[in-house]
């Protein structure tokens, strides 16, 4: 089994802080002098949160402490670990962790060797990417932070904080501590290192983030939805050495790869954090030395403006059609229908592929109630495997899951075998084609939405930030090829039903099973549902590279 160097890795690429640190403020800075830059990463690094495992002992029941049962707690239920390595900390009240941009590197005067070694990407920043990533259309509406990233603003460095919640929604008082510890260093550094401020359209100091919340016996609970409703965070990538033994066993099911026999396993680590074997067994080449590489990975940062009342109408706009079209009484049984079939998966996370017809939906969810409601941890943890055990060979036409639905799209499992129509298991290829497109998926919701007023001006939506080894191979090509194309899915150029850039002829077709001889529903003229607000790319160090930047003694020889 792969060991990796928890101590070293930075937190909140192993494990995402997710709900339990469901508040954030991340900050973005400049540097206007290396040696107090570097002095400001010094004091910072002591307090970095990393990938070593803590107790938390506050944690809930496992399989019990959430409404949709996750596929971690299943070992947690039988008193296994699911995280490697043995307790060292205890769960901290805020993490802090930090990465820098290519110019923040050069701004703290890393050496040029070891500097034209970072991939053409990293260098370029997203901004000069825009055209790849589909963002032209939307550079004028970025924050403030971005349009004028550049020359004594440019930004350098990204400072993150998540937190813990009070009962009343909300963070608890360690992160505004934090806060002004973090704005009195750049007092301290007298203008060496700067707050930059122009966070979305009061021009904040900082982004504001937090889950979307559900009210249960007077307090506030955090939850895995997102402004449009939809429940997030099921699909993430495993890879060797993330998890504990008996976990990675189970969580590989359906996060790993597929391999030729059909059976599951991890991927490399090496498709997410560098100085590893790859898919490609292979150990890329990497900003010299190795010891400034290594352990560390690559991060796309995107603001993701939603326009929630386009989908809300939308969603109202065709479920009425598709109503009329199949004979549906039920106005919301549409509604959710075309919802699923847009995204993949119903509203609370339930793949299409576990249930495929809304009558199929609703005697799942009455499954998972009276299972939570009898404590039965067995069905509860046969359950919470259904979220992400399935492939998409038995649905080849995309009758059950539309074949371009945001899920299929983001990660195609086995759709892309060349001979994933063979009727001979022999000529089977598993995902190897998907393999090295893979990316860890982290980040919170921002802003408020109120469910009965939503509205699209509104300052709302997702901060997504996609962790990867390669941002060219598997970001870039992720967002590029498969949220903004649809050759790889035979369907030319319409774009991701979700995520993607839509004009008047954008589109979504929802076929239905042959035998039937019902016609399939076109889902057409899909507004624009989310914008960029603006993002960049950012290199997550090791604590073994964090120290050589702070000391300044980094020898690329």
């Amino acid at each position: 089994m792969t060991a990796l160097d928890l101590a070293d890795i930075q937190g909140g690429i192993l494990r995402a802080y997710g709900q339990s640190f469901p508040k954030a403020r991340y900050f973005f800075l400049t540097i206007r002098n290396a040696a107090k830059g570097r002095q400001f990463v010094e004091q910072l690094r002591p307090r970095i949160t990393t990938a070593a495992r803590w107790k938390d002992p506050n944690r809930g029941e496992a399989l019990l402490r959430t409404r949709n049962p996750r596929v971690k707690d299943v070992v947690r239920a039988e008193g296994v670990p699911d995280y490697p390595g043995e307790v060292q900390l205890i769960k901290p009240k805020v993490t802090l962790n930090i990465a820098f941009t290519f110019f923040g590197l050069a701004a703290l005067e890393v050496p040029t060797r070891t500097l034209r070694a970072m991939p053409d990407e990293f260098i370029d920043g997203m901004e000069r990417r825009a055209s790849i990533l589909g963002d032209d259309p939307f550079l004028d509406r970025r924050d403030a932070v971005w349009r004028k990233s550049q020359g004594k603003d440019r930004v350098h460095l990204f400072v993150s904080m998540n937190a813990g919640m009070n009962s009343d929604g909300t963070p608890i008082a360690a992160l505004e501590e934090e806060t002004r510890w973090l704005q009195q260093l750049c007092a301290d550094s007298k203008g060496g290192v700067v707050l930059l401020p122009g966070t979305g359209p009061d021009e904040a100091l900082w982004q504001d983030l937090s889950a979307v919340l559900r009210k249960d016996n007077g307090a506030l609970w955090p939850t895995n939805k997102e402004h449009f409703g939809l429940s997030d965070g099921f699909g993430d990538p495993v890879f060797a050495g993330q998890l504990s033994g008996e976990a990675e066993r189970l969580r590989m099911i359906g996060g790993g790869k597929i391999l030729p026999d059909q059976s599951w396993a991890p991927l490399a680590p090496g498709e997410f954090l560098l100085g590893y074997p790859d898919e490609a067994q292979e150990i890329p080449g990497a900003a010299m030395p190795i010891e400034f590489s290594r352990n560390g990975t690559f991060m796309a940062y995107r603001k993701l403006h939603e326009n929630v009342a386009s989908f809300a109408t939308y969603i109202d706009q065709a479920g009425e059609r598709y109503a009329g079209l199949f004979g549906i009484a039920d106005p919301n049984e549409a509604r959710e229908t075309v919802k699923a079939k847009m995204v993949g998966r119903w509203s609370d996370g339930v793949p299409l592929m576990a249930a495929p017809t809304f009558a199929d939906w609703q005697a799942f969810q009455a499954e998972l109630a009276a299972a939570h409601a009898a404590g039965d941890k067995p069905k509860l943890a046969q359950l919470a495997l259904k979220y992400t055990d399935f492939t998409y060979r038995p649905d080849p036409a995309g009758a059950t899951c539309p074949v371009t639905s945001h899920l299929r799209r983001a990660n195609p499992r086995d759709m892309l075998d060349p001979n994933f129509t063979s009727p001979n298991p022999k000529s089977w290829d598993g995902s190897a084609l998907v393999n090295r497109r893979r990316i860890l998926r982290r980040g919170l919701p921002y802003g408020h939405v109120d469910p009965a007023a939503p509205n699209d001006a509104g300052e709302q939506g997702i901060i997504f930030m996609a962790i990867c080894s390669s941002l060219f191979r598997q970001f870039e090509f992720v967002q590029q090829q498969w949220m903004q194309y649809g050759l790889d899915f035979n369907a030319g150029s319409d774009t991701c039903p979700i995520v993607g850039n839509h004009d008047e002829q954008a589109k979504l077709v929802i076929a239905t099973d042959p035998a039937t001889g019902r016609q399939p529903f076109l889902c057409d003229h899909i507004p624009q549902l989310v914008e960029s607000r603006g993002g960049d790319y950012f290199f997550i160090p090791s604590m073994t590279a964090l120290r050589m930047i702070g000391m300044g003694i980094i020898d690329p020889t």
